[in-house]
């Protein structure tokens, strides 16, 4: 038995009481019995204690992990939420964590493989809670002991978990050097070299990917077994033939949860759209066929539509503070990668999906403009309804720019557009994209709407400093942007979400006992007042989004700019359940224009303030003012996203070429 007490005040954090269990629970021979903590839990009103198991998912609405220095911390049960309608949604109310007393809440264990969650996702139903007991312990059962991470570490984990898997003692020599030493390009060319067979790095990548989930919960599905036999068969055709299958061959690529994948389950973050697949997306039968092993898939959001990474599975955890958030909806991915338990995954979003988990995880992500790759078995059955307004995107998660690139040139060069008529044929030159004239780069320091939290405010500075650099003059000319209209695009682009007020996926998650998560019951507060659209509504309001791409394009041109750079968000990676604002990202989904996330060397450092004549240029913007003076950020990663046109996917990546030297990209 393991009890922790957090007192409130001055005094919390400041006891810990641990007893050793002597039970034996017997469910895998002489495995670890699972321990309890019984926690004091903060949320609005007063304070809860529960019981509460280490493990993927634990119930009740929050949860308290140590630190290494064995200090207790809260996580707050009920986020800070912006209240009101579509209509007044930059409105906030705030609330104070004082003057609190304490309840006892009964809480039961959840089965399955242990892992850290510092905050929970909330409680379902009996009978939804023992479905999903079933799923977590068929996942546990396929993880053998030696894979394990010792129940200590999971008990008390650093806030920074991203070296563990480095010094755990699970992973090789070797195992180490395949996971950390290469991107992708470099990892493809080494199996070629016949420096690694591709069941080693197989081995080393599932090895390393299950152990980033039992420190972040970013997986959702681990199959081992499966990616050694597919290496297998790839290390036989090069023996025999003395050459590899393709440009991907026994490269290892992790794919987000609701992509599906022939042998595996899909679904869209809750358990009732849960399916079997027998089938790949075409993007899986594109990779498997250039040599590429499908190994996992990872962790999204409930419904997919916000930028928080909890499902059923648990809550996504970012590796360098698991205080703060991955990012969502492709937030496994990031985490994963940031975990170097993959080196290149598939993502996709329709409002900031890819690029604000890169940014939360200081990797790099690609949003392509919509129809640029296939994306044809994304989503089985009926796919949200938002797809009617804003078009799905897709893209690479990696660790470089040419990793990018990769992913790019691979799947377009098999002409997918020959039994897709819905992807646009776009040859692509990428990276070998030339400008013949000095590179038009407008950066953005704010949107007009909300001004970017102090660390993202010096990642803009240091971009700044280094574009206008005088040795650089020959090859950049650098110009402020003025963002047109990013108020009145977030609030189109939330009610554009929404064509069916929301009533599909919120009733398919509430008719399974599961309970709606903080930010799932957030979007549909817009969604709701606004009911089933109908066609005379649908075309009012294709309408309104056509009249401000019309509008932004012609700004863009009026400021005579090749791409932009700006925020890939208000801050650096955020507190868990106050990812509220992403009109950094969702702007151009609405324009539908394509975007990058690239990595900085700034972090947040704790105790940063804002600036003395800060003023607010909207409720909103005070809103994300005061969460980051709640809040505690110190050494969260800060990235920026570049923008080009839309269709000019290939024009950005000519821009990443010239910017690659002068911000010292990888």
């Amino acid at each position: 038995m393991v009890r922790a007490f957090a007192l409130l005040g001055d005094q919390r954090c400041k006891q810990l009481k641990n007893r050793a269990s002597s039970k034996d629970q017997g469910a895998r021979g002489s495995r670890t019995p699972r321990p309890r903590l019984d926690i004091y839990q903060l949320d609005d009103h007063n304070c809860t204690t529960s019981s509460l198991s280490f493990s993927p998912c634990f119930p009740g609405k929050s949860a308290v992990t140590q630190t290494h220095s064995s200090a207790m911390t809260f996580a707050s049960s009920s986020s800070v939420l912006p209240s009101g309608s579509s209509k007044d949604s930059s409105s906030v109310t705030t609330h104070s964590l004082k003057s609190l007393e304490c309840r006892p809440l009964a809480t039961e264990m959840v089965p399955g493989l242990p892992v850290v969650q510092v905050k929970s996702v909330p409680l379902g139903t009996p009978e939804f809670e023992e479905k999903r007991a079933a799923l977590l312990e068929a996942f546990a059962a396929k993880v053998p002991e030696e894979l394990r991470l010792p129940l200590e570490v999971i008990q008390n984990p650093p806030t920074d978990v991203s070296s563990i898997p480095t010094t755990c003692g699970i992973l090789s020599p070797e195992e180490i050097i395949i996971t950390e030493g290469y991107d992708a390009v470099g990892l493809v060319e080494a199996i070629a070299s016949r420096n690694h067979t591709a069941i080693a790095v197989a081995r080393a990548f599932c090895k390393r990917s299950i152990i980033a989930h039992q420190l972040t919960c970013c997986l959702t599905q681990w199959f081992m077994d499966e990616a050694i036999e597919q290496a297998q068969k790839l290390d036989s055709y090069f023996e025999t033939h003395g050459n590899p299958v393709g440009p991907l061959h026994g490269l290892p690529i992790s794919i987000k949860d609701h992509i599906q994948v022939a042998g595996t389950s899909s679904s869209q973050g809750y358990f009732i759209s849960i399916s079997d697949d027998d089938q790949d997306a075409d993007i899986v039968s594109i990779l498997r066929a250039q040599g590429a092993i499908i190994y996992c898939k990872t962790n999204q959001p409930q419904s997919l539509m916000h930028l928080e990474s909890d499902s059923h599975w648990g809550r996504v955890l970012n590796p360098f503070n698991i205080h703060l958030s991955a990012g969502g909806s492709t937030g496994g991915e990031s985490a994963l990668i940031a975990m170097k338990g993959s080196i290149l995954g598939i993502g996709t979003g329709i409002g900031g999906s890819i690029r604000g988990p890169s940014a939360f995880c200081g990797i790099y992500g690609f949003k392509t403009t919509s129809s640029v790759l296939p994306t044809r078995g994304y989503i089985k059955g009926d796919p949200p309804p938002a797809v009617v307004n804003i078009p799905l995107s897709t893209g690479p998660m990696c660790r470089s720019l040419r990793d990018m690139d990769l992913l790019m040139k691979c799947v377009l060069s098999s002409t997918p557009y020959l039994w897709d008529p819905n992807v646009v044929p776009i040859p692509w030159t990428g990276l070998e994209t030339r400008f013949n004239r000095r590179l038009k780069v407008g950066i953005i320091s704010n949107d007009g709407f909300i001004e970017p939290q102090p660390p993202v405010k010096r990642a803009i500075s240091w971009a700044m400093s280094l574009l206008s650099d005088s040795k650089f003059s020959n090859l950049i000319e650098l110009k402020e942007f003025k963002v047109l209209g990013a108020e009145k695009a977030w609030s189109q682009v939330r009610r554009l979400y929404w064509p069916d007020g929301g009533h599909l996926t919120k009733n398919g998650i509430i008719s399974s006992g599961e309970p709606l998560h903080p930010l799932t019951e957030w979007i549909y507060r817009d969604a709701e007042p606004l009911g089933m659209h109908t066609a005379v509504d649908l075309t009012a309001v294709h309408k309104e989004r056509d009249d401000f791409r019309l509008a932004f394009a012609k700004s863009w041109s009026d400021q005579d700019v090749d791409v932009i750079i700006g925020p890939s968000f208000v801050g650096p990676a955020c507190a868990h359940d106050t990812a509220f604002y992403w009109t950094y990202t969702s702007l151009y989904n609405l324009v539908d224009y394509p975007g990058a996330v690239i990595p900085t060397p700034i972090r947040a450092e704790s105790g940063e303030v804002y600036d003395t004549g800060y003023v607010p240029l909207s409720d909103a913007c005070r809103h994300v003012r005061d969460l980051w003076e709640e809040g505690d950020f110190g050494g969260a990663l800060v990235s920026l996203q570049v923008v080009a046109r839309r269709y000019h996917d290939n024009e950005l990546f000519g821009a990443l070429r010239v910017l690659k030297d002068v911000l010292n990209l990888s």
